[in-house]
């Protein structure tokens, strides 16, 4: 949501909004991995955080419930918001947190495709420019991995990856659809999102956790993890508020260059809390995916 046609702030709210907006999605990894130590599934806390957004949503507006099952388009966006939060807040929880937030920004190339698919949109040169810097920055961010020798250890070395993959995909499908619904009311939209993100990582939790799959399992420890989950759950809550006070407030230019400070954040918490090492391949292809973000939004403007 834009508000180009809204007076320019007077005060430096909207920005500060944006930033604790991306503060808290950056250094989100660090609670998940605390959580999954003391029994809770990063699947399992998104669906905790998500039941009491979408709750929030239906106790302020009743109606969204009734705009939610009369409008189909919505599905789609409950299904993209709820694979994009599975998939990354899974990622960031197994994976290296800088190589996890720059693959999922690979946003601006599943954009391109997704709007010549549903938007009709035509390919421009400059566009193409950027999905192939995009994609030579995904290269080499890809190519700095972690080398394992058996082949069980090669596929958790790759699974943060693809869920990487796949939620910035989910988030560029999740977008487009946002454009293409935005005539709908704004409460139907954000139920979509917020209940999306609690089915589709329950429905997901519960198939892994049935099914036996290695490190998903049914929540263990209550007394544990429950204040921590809440206090977590609350402050996805804060930062969506911010989101929408902030992007509200200010153009999509500007909210596009303030959202990527994410991997500012991710970063240097994984640093200084994780003990992670940024190697300059992965730097250089991250600068080159956040260039094409940027670049992006500065034609569109």
């Amino acid at each position: 949501m834009t508000a180009a046609s809204l007076p320019r702030p007077r005060s430096a709210g909207p920005v500060l909004a944006l930033m604790v907006n991306a503060f808290v999605w950056g250094v989100s990894w660090w609670p998940f991995r605390h959580l999954q130590a003391m029994g809770l599934h990063p699947l399992w806390a998104t669906v905790q955080i998500y039941v009491l957004s979408a709750l929030a949503i239906v106790a302020w507006r009743p109606g969204s419930l009734r705009q939610l099952w009369r409008h189909r388009p919505l599905w789609l966006i409950f299904v993209a918001s709820g694979a994009t939060n599975a998939t990354f807040n899974w990622a960031v929880s197994i994976g290296d947190v800088v190589r996890v937030v720059l693959l999922f920004y690979l946003m601006p190339l599943w954009s391109l495709l997704l709007a010549r698919v549903l938007l009709k949109e035509k390919l421009t040169r400059s566009s193409v420019a950027r999905v192939a810097m995009a994609l030579v920055g995904a290269a080499l961010v890809l190519s700095h991995g972690e080398s394992s020798d058996s082949g069980a250890g090669e596929r958790v070395a790759v699974l943060p990856d693809v869920l990487a993959i796949l939620g910035g995909f989910a988030f560029a499908l999740n977008n487009v659809m946002l454009r293409r619904e935005a005539a709908q009311p704004e409460e139907g939209r954000a139920l979509a999102m917020f209940f999306g993100g609690a089915a589709v990582a329950g429905v997901t939790a519960t198939a892994l956790s049935m099914g036996g799959a290695a490190g998903v399992s049914w929540p263990v420890g209550l007394n544990t993890w429950l204040l921590p989950a809440l206090g977590l759950a609350l402050a996805f809550m804060a930062s969506n508020l911010c989101l929408q006070y902030g992007a509200a407030r200010l153009s999509a230019a500007v909210t596009a260059v303030v959202m990527p400070c994410e991997v500012l954040f991710a970063a240097l918490t994984s640093v200084w809390w994780g003990g992670a090492t940024l190697h300059v391949t992965v730097l250089v292809g991250g600068a080159l995916i956040l260039a094409a973000t940027l670049a992006s939004v500065l034609e569109k403007h």
